[in-house]
């Protein structure tokens, strides 16, 4: 029988070369699906510090104040009789019909649009009280162990209240006899600083929603420490003339805020969203609706109407989108390319959100203007940003905006579409008690808020194992950066 001699052979550099390729290949194929997002949408950055995997969430402890400071404070406002003295028309005190059962335990929010424009705390509360097992798609969970907590939520409705006392026309707002709503802010510091929660950290882990320039007016310095939610800082850093008697202690103070510790979120929208399926032709270039004449940063509207009043193609109205004026702020919006945005009393407005749901492309009038979710949501991919200088030339606006091609106006509009759930608060469920969006504004704020907490650059002050607040400081010596500095 022949011997049969095994043949060892060696590879062939050829046969080498295509097993490492395909090894290489199936290496990056695995890495690419498992450990990869899809690809970047423009509009919505998905870096991991802007968008933590819902695998985390931000803990949340609700303080334990009467519900006659939020929901309650709906109730009273609901049973008033008094016409707000602001408007000329109420829609929440016309008739009798617009009232709701004093059964139910969820009352609805303000329909009043200089109310409702400022609804964020009702949204952000709303989810809160959801039961857990209906709350799968929040970035929240509640928590009622404070030691569990990252950080302490104020249910104070703090606008709804400063909103009824300056509707009242009472004129005592900004005095402390006969404000139901001083009173209000009152009970509410005087309870959250006797807290051992506060104490401990100094009321660093704390958030308050005020979203109305003007809430919490008579505790700002107060409260400083804590985490504030504003829709800008505008009505911070304007000085009160109309102060009681002229003293700078009296006005509004500018030093309590900072971008290292507060959260700009979106007002609320006023008008419905328009979706892209739905868009028309739009016959006009720039539409705008407001005031004429403001004060100080909104002295800079005054001179851009005189500039565009008589420009053809541009739609110039004066009012505000309620009952008629609605109706020709929704027209108005949806015939135009654009809408103006330039500052008012204050930065921004519920203006440009407004025109986000209308798919109306923004043009933002500013040198300098912090807006919501900034580094999750990218504006320049569908809103247009002018510095006051340039608005301000004489057919420099308008020319400008008519370079603009249909082909990347309508990629504007088909960004814009994208991010429109972002800035929306309405779950569509009475009370606001239901499951939130994931992909809306109240998911975007806790997300925001979670980043807060874990970033590194907040120091180490341990509050327990969730816990990466900054070490207490004496009363007026922590630096929140350069433009905050606490009050003694």
């Amino acid at each position: 029988m022949p011997k049969l001699m095994a043949i060892k052979s060696s590879p062939s550099p050829k046969s080498l070369f295509l097993t490492f390729t395909l090894l290489s290949l199936l290496s990056l194929f695995i890495f690419f699906f498992f450990f990869t997002f899809p690809a970047n949408d423009p509009t919505i950055s998905l870096s991991h510090n802007a968008l933590p995997s819902l695998q985390n969430s931000i803990k949340v402890y609700v303080a334990n104040l009467p519900r006659s400071l939020n929901y309650g404070l709906l109730e009273n406002y609901w049973a008033s009789n008094h016409p707000d003295s602001r408007i000329p028309t109420d829609p929440d005190h016309e008739i009798s019909t617009t009232h709701f059962s004093k059964s139910t335990k969820y009352p609805p929010y303000a329909e009043n649009p200089l109310i409702k424009q400022y609804s964020a705390e009702y949204w952000i509360m709303g989810d809160l009280e959801t039961p857990e097992k209906l709350r799968t798609g929040s970035f929240a969970k509640r928590v009622f162990d404070i030691n569990e907590a990252d950080v302490v939520f104020v249910p104070f409705f703090a606008t709804l209240s400063a909103e009824m006392e300056l509707g009242s026309g009472s004129g005592a707002f900004r005095k402390k006899a006969g404000n139901g709503d001083y009173l209000r802010q009152k009970e509410v510091v005087d309870f959250v600083r006797n807290t051992d929660a506060w104490k401990r950290s100094g009321g660093r882990d704390h958030v308050f929603v005020l979203t109305d320039p003007v809430a919490m007016w008579h505790f700002k310095a107060e409260i400083a420490p804590a985490i504030l939610l504003v829709v800008d800082f505008g009505g911070w850093y304007r000085l009160d003339t109309k102060s009681t008697n002229g003293n700078s202690s009296d006005m509004i103070g500018h030093t309590q805020v900072s971008l290292l510790k507060d959260v700009i979120v979106p007002y609320t929208n006023l008008l419905p969203r328009l979706l892209l399926s739905d868009n028309q032709k739009r016959h006009a270039l720039l539409y705008f609706k407001g005031a004429k004449h403001r004060h100080r940063g909104g002295l800079v509207r005054e001179k851009l109407w005189d500039l565009l009043v008589n420009e053809p193609g541009i739609v110039m109205e004066e009012g505000f989108p309620n009952a008629t004026g609605r109706e020709q702020s929704i027209k108005g919006m949806r015939s135009s390319e654009f809408c103006l945005h330039p500052a008012g009393d204050t930065p921004t407005s519920c203006r440009l959100f407004d025109a986000i749901q209308s798919l109306c492309i923004p043009v933002i009038v500013s040198d300098n203007i912090e807006l919501p979710f900034e580094g999750m949501v990218d504006y320049s991919t569908f809103s247009v940003f002018v510095a006051v200088s340039d608005a301000l030339r004489p057919n420099w606006l308008v020319a400008h905006l008519r370079s603009f091609s249909e082909k990347r106006r309508a990629e504007f509009r088909q960004n814009m579409a994208k991010v429109q759930p972002v800035f929306v608060y309405d779950n569509g469920y009475p009370g606001g008690i239901g499951p939130i969006p994931p992909d809306g504004a109240v998911n975007h704020i806790w997300k925001k808020l979670y980043a807060y907490c874990r970033s590194a650059e907040r120091g180490s002050y341990d509050r327990g194992a969730n816990s990466v607040l900054p070490p207490m400081a004496e009363p007026g010596s922590y630096d929140w950066g350069v433009n905050s500095v606490l009050p003694a």
